[in-house]
């Protein structure tokens, strides 16, 4: 499944597991795992993970701040 680029869906869209995973580019256990482990913002629909697209797309700067800010030392 192709996902179309950052900011091209509405900020409040539900993204599933493997979209995340193909946003992320990423397996889909290591997305499962951040979000078991409460590293990375989901939530649970009738036991399956969830994502909001906002949630991500703030998540993502977040890391790309906290890994600008370790360059930095």
């Amino acid at each position: 499944m192709t996902l179309p680029e950052r900011g091209a869906l509405p900020a409040d869209d539900i993204l599933t597991l493997r979209e995340v995973a193909g946003l992320l580019k990423v397996a889909e256990k290591t997305v499962y795992t951040m979000a078991r482990q409460g590293e990375m913002p989901a939530f649970k629909v009738r036991g399956q993970w969830r994502f909001r697209r906002r949630d991500i797309d703030g998540w993502i700067d977040r890391q790309q701040s906290a890994d600008a800010g370790e360059g930095s030392k």
